[in-house]
């Protein structure tokens, strides 16, 4: 037998075997673009979930600091002497405004931290310090019992991962904001133990479509981020509640009512929020000193009725099993508005979506104590609870979709889902006609406002979605130069172009197969030889339809050259990106 001995011939050899396994997994797993998203987008939720986790420990971490109890953080400020209850609510606003003050000015100039502006009219970039200041602000807020829920935060930081994720990546707009997007829906999953409810929340409220385009890849991360959350942390459905049963069609009247009820108040909860934030600005305190006042003023509500402090799920906890008497759970109910409003209205930062839940429980539980008071057969005030908490939340979101959805996922109760779903849909329409906002009106009204200039949402042509720089060798790049970047570049197609730029054609992958078993043959091919020079083409003037066209036309393809008028190479079209454009402008 003949041993090869010419470093040249081996390294020829070696090359041939290396690409015979690159055209095999090419043939055999054939993974288009769309299977690489879903793969960056499942990564994108197992980093969110391990980011959600990681703040959940930091603010037990900050709770036990700040009150020397591994308790929830009702029971914890319930142990507290009467001034600590009011100190330390007091403290951690003074510390969260710190943060904000002084890490604010340390990082002043970056671009905004929300993730709803960055997915719907942004290029899907957060700014990394930024963000770290406001979530570690919301350590202290939450960690010391303000009204806030975790929820915010830890979408935040899943987000945050995300758009980190996608910029090292080097990801296009479009393909970045969608993976910002999952990192959204698996910090909700994370946060929820609700996948589907997080993909549906991202798709119905940020994005405005339920797209597979969108919804595939949100679905994937979300369903990720659960698990990993299952396997790492302490997932459970979130709300343990008692059988439910439909005993009658007449129940659903009292349903109806209550969705009535809750269209109604829910308007008015936001509007409370909005006030007390302008009732705080009005009095011109630096942030310090106004999110402290914010927290002492949560403290002196805590002292008699600490249940204000924090989400509410413990809370909820007890109104879902009929644990606190409807004369109670009334006071607690406007405490715990007022102790939000000042929360929310002071700044502090954090989530508004699990208080929201509990004012739909208690809502819920109040009417249907009455409901049963006046008709004893009527289902008992828990199942009133928990069908008030989706009408709230419906109202409040304005997304009936996903508060039905949620609420199906946290409590696993299916036989709830009629009234739930003819509530919410009731709540839905009745908020809608009293009040046009929500909880993220303000973004969505400059989402609006920016869809008329913001470049990122308008491509309307293809010369808006080039990503340059593609792939490319010149016709005289001989057989080990084409297989080096085949094996250097995840494409199937390398773009031939002349020392001028002209585009020449394109060498396909599946073009250079008769080759592999050839090494002397292949030492004489040139890209030249074996380019194809009728490949398919888009020009930067085409519109994203006829691009699409010709895209549907060649299947098997996934990236299209963007030739100029005059035969130049300006890049490369993805037909990912092409089809997330497309889904943007369905939706406006």
């Amino acid at each position: 037998m003949k041993v090869v001995t010419d470093p040249a011939k081996l390294l020829m050899e070696r090359l041939l075997r290396l690409l015979r396994w690159r055209l095999w997994l090419a043939e055999k797993l054939q993974p288009t673009e769309w299977q690489v998203t879903l793969m960056w987008a499942s990564l994108a939720g197992f980093m969110g979930a391990l980011g959600a986790l990681l703040f959940m420990a930091s603010a037990e971490g900050i709770h036990l600091l700040l009150t020397n109890s591994h308790a929830g953080i009702v029971e914890s400020i319930r142990r507290l002497p009467w001034w600590g209850r009011l100190l330390v609510p007091a403290l951690g606003g003074l510390l969260a405004g710190a943060v904000l003050y002084f890490g604010g000015r340390i990082v002043k100039g970056q671009s905004s931290t929300d993730y709803m502006e960055a997915i719907s009219i942004g290029d899907g970039r957060l700014p990394l310090r930024t963000s770290l200041v406001k979530i570690v602000a919301s350590l202290f807020t939450i960690g010391s019992g303000g009204s806030v829920g975790r929820e915010g935060p830890m979408v935040q930081t899943s987000a945050l991962l995300a758009s980190l994720l996608g910029r090292w990546r080097k990801f296009s707009t479009q393909q970045l904001r969608l993976l910002v997007a999952c990192g959204a829906a698996s910090g909700i999953a994370s946060a929820y133990n609700a996948p589907i409810a997080g993909s549906f929340f991202v798709a119905e409220i940020i994005l405005g479509t339920i797209a597979m385009e969108s919804l595939g890849p949100l679905a994937a991360a979300a369903v990720t981020a659960a698990l990993t959350t299952m396997v790492l942390g302490d997932a459970h459905n979130l709300y343990s509640v008692p059988k439910f049963a439909l005993g009658s069609p007449l129940e659903m009247g009292p349903y109806l009512v209550l969705g009535l009820i809750a269209g109604t108040l829910a308007p008015w909860f936001l509007r409370s929020l909005r006030r007390a934030e302008a009732m705080f600005l009005a009095t011109k305190l630096p942030v310090i000193w106004r999110l402290a006042f914010g927290g002492l003023l949560v403290g002196v509500i805590a002292i008699n009725v600490p249940e204000v402090c924090g989400n509410g799920y413990s809370v909820i906890m007890d109104i879902l099993h009929g644990q606190m008497a409807w004369m109670i759970l009334l006071g607690v109910l406007c405490c715990k508005w007022l102790a939000t409003a000042c929360s929310v209205g002071s700044g502090a930062p954090g989530g508004v979506f699990t208080p929201t839940l509990f004012m739909g429980a208690a809502v819920g539980s109040l009417f249907g104590t009455a409901v049963q008071t006046l008709w004893p057969a009527a289902p008992s005030p828990g199942a009133f609870a928990l069908v008030g908490m989706g009408a709230f939340l419906s109202a409040a979101s304005r997304a009936p979709v996903m508060a039905v959805i949620m609420l199906f996922e946290m409590t696993l109760s299916y036989d709830i889902i009629l009234p739930l779903m003819l509530c919410s849909v009731v709540a839905f329409f009745t908020a809608r006609g009293i009040e046009g906002s929500s909880l993220y009106s303000e973004v969505l009204k400059r989402k609006d406002a920016a869809n008329v200039t913001t470049e990122t949402a308008k491509a309307e042509r293809v010369a808006d979605l080039v990503k340059a720089d593609p792939p490319t060798v010149a016709p005289t790049a001989r057989f080990a130069e084409i297989a080096q970047r085949f094996l250097s570049v995840r494409v199937n197609n390398l773009y031939v172009v002349n020392a001028d730029g002209a585009f020449l054609g394109a060498v396909a992958l599946h073009d250079i197969k008769p080759y592999l078993a050839d090494p002397g043959l292949a030492e004489l091919v040139l890209a030249g030889d074996i380019v194809r020079d009728d490949f398919p083409r888009v020009t930067p003037a085409e519109a994203l339809s006829d691009a699409l066209g010709k895209f549907l036309a060649h299947e098997g393809l996934q990236r299209l050259p963007v030739v100029t008028a005059d035969g130049r190479l300006a890049g490369s079209l993805s037909k990912n990106d092409l089809m997330l454009a497309l889904v943007e402008h369905r939706k406006r």
